[in-house]
């Protein structure tokens, strides 16, 4: 078996592995697991690795090792679906700030700085200066995503509290001049790393999706950066194909 050469540790790799088993019946709640010795053999790895791993899986209370008797299921994860329409990535600019209006997401902010913005040359022209937000976004103590915000220091100074304590893409859509113009944003699937996994509550290599949106205004002008990390657990993307052409509906 080959696992990922990434900087998640390989102990932590096996753990995801055997998790996954849990989660999806191969070891029922009662059962049994292998033997050290047989996942030494089948992973290929040292034996202290299998052993850290199943250690993780006694801390999160899924297995239990009985000293004699091996190894048993004593929990299944909890299985997280999405469920809940903040969790979708919209395709406007109108529907993005309506979900968050509708939603109300507890908001965690975690580090606020005058900072640039790690711009690329197609996004477009750099404001003069950026406010740096780093925030948790939660639903009723669930945390969800993890946003790194770069706004235009300018907007940010004519209502710092509201864009301090509010979601930011609403206040940017209500803007009648220097708003924005031009949208666009990036989706990515990744894997989480120690800090991510530590503020969304899951575990080091999880999937997650990133989300990179500039807003620009009628200038040009970059007046927002954000870089959304969210759950993989607690996502979907979802949108609208146009059919070809020789089967659209004529008139």
């Amino acid at each position: 078996m080959t696992f990922s050469d990434n900087a998640v540790p390989l102990y932590l790799q096996i753990a995801d592995l055997l998790r996954k088993r849990i989660a999806r019946g191969v070891w029922k709640n009662g059962e049994k697991v292998p033997s050290l010795e047989a996942m030494v053999g089948e992973f290929g790895v040292a034996r202290v690795t299998v052993r850290q791993a199943v250690d993780v899986l006694a801390r999160e209370g899924l297995v239990s090792p009985q000293r004699g008797k091996g190894t048993f299921v004593t929990a299944v994860p909890i299985q997280r679906q999405w469920q809940r329409e903040w969790q979708t990535v919209h395709a406007s600019v109108d529907a993005l700030a309506q979900a968050f209006k509708d939603t109300r997401p507890q908001i965690v902010t975690i580090n606020e700085s005058i900072s640039d913005a790690p711009l690329q040359a197609k996004d477009g022209i750099p404001a003069e200066r950026y406010v740096y937000m780093r925030r948790v976004h939660s639903e009723k103590d669930e945390p969800y995503c993890v946003i790194e915000i770069h706004l235009d220091e300018a907007i940010f100074r004519t209502a710092p509290e509201r864009y301090r304590t509010e979601a930011v893409v609403p206040l940017l859509a209500e803007l009648t001049e220097g708003g924005i113009a031009q949208a666009r944003q990036v989706l990515t699937i990744a894997n989480a790393d120690m800090d991510v996994a530590r503020l969304l509550n899951i575990h080091v290599g999880d999937a997650i999706a990133q989300v990179r949106r500039v807003f620009t205004d009628a200038r040009g002008r970059i007046i927002y950066l954000g870089e959304v990390t969210y759950r993989g657990d607690l996502f979907r993307l979802e949108m609208d194909l146009t059919p070809p052409e020789r089967n659209a509906r004529r008139p």
